[in-house]
This record gives C-alpha cells, structure tokens and sequence, in this order.
C-alpha cells in the first residue's frame, strides 16, 4: 500500500479549553474481556481512546511506543493530501478551494470520509458532497481551520487565515 494512514486527535490530558494534536496510529481499546454470553452492548465509556507513536531518543539509543489518550470525538484520518501550503488535510478540516477555471466557483467545506461512497470528500453548508482526490490540475484546497477549533467558520463568520 503506497499511501500513509495516520490519524491525528486532541489530547485528553490537556484542559478542555487548550489544543494539543498527537499524530500516529489510532487505537480504540476495550481494557477487559467480555463475558461471551448474555453480554448486553458494551457502552463507548467503556473503551479507552488513543493515539501511539515512537517517543524520543537520542542516537543509537532505545525508542519505545508513546501511548497518548485523546478525545475520541476529535479523531481524524489523514487523506494522504496537502493542501497548497503543504499542510496534511485530515478529516475534520474546514477547507477552501481555489479553482483554476474561471467557470467554477470557489467552495468551502468539511472534510470527511464520503457517506455515499468510500473516498475522502468535502461537504459545504448546503448538503453537497465533492470528490478532493483529484489532482491540483483543476483546482487546488487550503485549510481554513477545523470543527474543533474554528466553529464559527461553519457559520460562515469568518476571515481568511
């Protein structure tokens, strides 16, 4: 498989109110094992959520795996695309495009994994669903903020970073 999966969430260490992003593999972890019969449906509370990834060493020392809880309803996908500023878009990010044509308006939205089909796609406000796997020749993407961070862009109040 030629492309990176990776995903990114907020850490679950830092206060509420601040941002911290952890990047690697995600890990959805039931911490007991189940009774196999007449178990009712384990509740969401019940898993821990978390991101791995190699810490630090220095050279030619021994790396062990990071294990970092994070916020699970901030979890996102990396799309295995830049946008034009070479930022990785993930899942969640509020995008912008800049189309070459003349013909095409620009478009913003969320990124998000396609409900109608299964490919990385933005939704804009009205519902709409447009495909973000095509190459730059038509159009090119800048990230604008995310869900979590920049709420009021979904509104549409906003300025360009």
């Amino acid at each position: 498989m030629k492309r990176e999966i990776k995903f990114r969430g907020m850490d679950a260490r830092v206060p509420e109110d601040s941002v911290h992003w952890v990047y690697g593999a995600y890990v959805k972890h039931l911490p007991y094992t189940p009774a196999p019969i007449g178990t009712p449906k384990i509740p969401d509370s019940d898993y821990e959520y978390a991101i791995v990834n190699d810490a630090f060493s220095d050279w030619q020392m021994p790396r062990d795996l990071q294990i970092i809880s994070i916020r699970p309803n901030t979890v996102g996908q990396y799309t295995d695309l830049h946008d034009k500023n070479g930022r990785e878009i993930y899942e969640g990010d509020i995008i912008v495009t800049h189309p070459k044509s003349r013909y095409e308006a620009p478009k913003s939205g969320v990124v998000q994994f396609g409900e109608s089909c299964p490919s990385f796609r933005y939704k804009t406000e009205d519902g709409e669903e447009y495909n973000i796997w095509s190459s730059n020749a038509n159009r090119t993407y800048e990230i604008i903020g995310n869900i979590w961070e920049d709420k009021q862009l979904l509104e549409g109040k906003h300025e360009q970073k």
